[in-house]
Formats: structure tokens, C-alpha cells, sequence
């Protein structure tokens, strides 16, 4: 059930944060980080929260191995996630910190805005992936997010100057570096699990083809078959495959598109409604970029 708005907690700054998850009074104004074990537990249970901040939680791994796909691995040594503003939050539960491994930061777009972090991050897919795509580690990768984060945390600690913000945006930078490092080592590993991840995803598309003609392909229909954010099944296949999902579809298309224009006698508009094209100069566009010709001129030479 979608939560009314009167209901949703919004918090828009960082000294807001600090004070709804329990961490001690932020030092700096758009900035704030603590260690996990120092945070009580999240407030309140069950009540939905929008963040207007970037977050990150890095956190113990899970009490078991973590699943990926229909096999499991040991990624007990630590996880993180990542999370954009405007993104809603829930706990179902409290969740114990005490002696717990990690920390916990937040800071204020502003905070970054005016450095060339402001633009990349924006460009940080895994701001947007799903709380289950979460980053695992390994021990060695924990070492060196270790030894970032006790950078930060000792630079927040000693007090606001003017040298403050640009050392710990400098080490952002290096822990989201770091961050898509270690998520295409994730990709590969996944990868290295489920080879057949290509064949899953043409067999769906086969299937939408068949069951939803005249549907369009998206990529959020593909990745919510799979049970993945867009995001994350469009960087898993190019780090498989070199093709995101979008490119990946349009290939399929061109590809029934060909069969189609080869074997069957409806028109080009006919083909264009039945692989899920509204308008038929949209697929001759794709076509054409495609093949260097028009569909038209494809079935003149079959």
C-alpha cells in the first residue's frame, strides 16, 4: 500500500539525519558520517522515510552467505549500499548496532555541487540500484574501504576549516572509484555463476514477443521478469556481453524484423505494430540504423 503523504518522514538535512538514525550531532553542515556501532537503532520502525540526501551504509555482511541467483556465496566480510535523494526508506524492524562493524554517512548535494564529483555522481548508476543489488565485499576489498572511511572519518573529526570539504570530497571520490571497482568484479563473479544470464533474457524476449504482441520491448519489463533494477541487469550484460540491455533489445527486434520482412508478406507498418512499434517511421529509423537500410529495402534483396 502506497503511504500517504502525511505519513512519510522527509528528511532534508544532514543534522535531520544524524538525529532520526541515532548518530551523534553532525559536525558539519551538509556532511555527516558515524560508525555504525555508535548509531541506536533505526527510528521509527515501520514508518516510510524520503531522503533528500545521498547516503551510503557500510555495513557486516550477512549472518549467512548472500544469494546470487540460484547459488550462494560467502560474502560475510561487509556490504554497502548506496542510495540518490529523493529515494524512500523503511525498517521493518530494529536493527541491533552494537559492536556492529561500519559506518554510516550522509551528505547534501550541495556538498559536492561545486566540484567534479557533483557531476559524476549523477552518473553513478548504482545510486539507483535496488537494496538486494547491494555491493559485497570481499576481506581485501573491506581493507581498503577500511582505510578510506577512517580517512574521512578522522578529517570530519578534527573540525570544519577550509580545507575540510575538498580532502573529504576528495576521498568520495575515491571510495565511488573504488565502489565501481569492486562492483564489476561483482559483475564478473555473477557472471562467472550464471552464465546463461544472454539466454534467460532472449528467452524472455521471446516470450513477451509471443504473449504481448504488439507490446513494446522495454527495459524495465525485461529487468522486472529478471527480478533486477534496470540499471543493474543493463551493467551486468555489458560486462558480460559489451551491449546494455537497450542495444541487446533493439538487436533482437532488428533480428524478427528480418525474419519476418524475409518469410512472411505483411507490410512494413504490419511488422513494425507486431514487434510492438507504435509508430512505424520509429522502427524504420531503428531498421535503418541497424542495417544501413530501410526495412523496404531489405526485402527487396531476400
Amino acid at each position: 500500500m502506497q503511504a500517504k503523504s502525511d505519513d512519510i518522514i522527509t528528511v532534508n538535512t544532514v543534522g535531520e539525519y544524524a538525529d532520526l538514525f541515532g548518530c551523534p550531532q553532525a559536525r558539519h553542515p551538509l556532511f555527516c558520517t558515524c560508525r555504525l556501532s555508535e548509531v541506536r537503532d533505526y527510528v521509527p520502525v515501520g514508518k516510510p522515510i524520503r531522503l533528500n540526501l545521498y547516503s551510503v551504509a557500510i555495513k557486516d555482511g550477512t549472518t549467512c552467505n548472500a544469494r546470487y541467483g540460484w547459488r550462494s556465496y560467502d560474502f560475510s566480510s561487509g556490504a554497502i549500499n548506496f542510495f540518490a535523494p529523493g529515494q524512500m526508506h523503511c525498517w521493518d524492524e530494529p536493527t541491533a548496532n552494537s559492536g556492529r562493524w561500519g559506518w554510516l554517512l550522509a551528505f547534501h548535494p550541495d556538498f559536492v555541487r561545486k566540484y567534479p564529483l557533483g557531476e559524476k555522481i549523477l552518473r553513478l548508476r548504482y545510486f539507483s540500484y535496488e537494496v538486494d543489488e547491494t555491493l559485497h565485499i570481499s576481506d581485501s576489498e573491506r581493507k581498503t574501504v577500511e582505510g578510506i572511511m577512517d580517512g574521512i572519518e578522522g578529517e570530519y573529526l578534527q573540525g570544519v576549516d577550509r580545507h575540510t570539504q575538498d580532502i573529504i570530497v576528495a576521498q568520495l571520490d575515491v571510495l565511488f572509484c573504488y565502489a565501481e571497482r569492486f562492483y564489476d568484479r561483482q559483475f564478473r563473479m555473477r557472471s562467472n555463476a550464471e552464465p546463461d544470464i544472454l539466454v534467460r533474457v532472449q528467452r524472455m524476449f521471446r516470450q513477451h514477443l509471443d504473449e504481448r504482441r504488439g507490446e513494446f520491448l522495454s527495459v524495465s519489463a525485461v529487468a522486472s521478469e529478471l527480478n533486477m533494477s534496470p540499471h543493474y541487469l543493463s551493467d551486468l550484460l555489458r560486462s558480460q556481453t559489451g551491449m546494455n540491455t537497450k542495444q541487446h533489445i533493439h538487436a533482437y527486434l532488428v533480428d524478427c524484423a528480418k525474419v519476418l520482412l524475409a518469410n512472411t508478406q505483411l507490410s512494413v507498418s504490419e511488422v513494425a505494430y507486431r514487434l510492438g512499434f507504435e509508430y512505424s517511421q520509429h522502427f524504420n529509423r531503428l531498421f535503418k540504423r541497424k542495417t544501413g537500410i530501410t526495412p523496404s529495402e531489405y526485402r527487396k534483396l531476400t
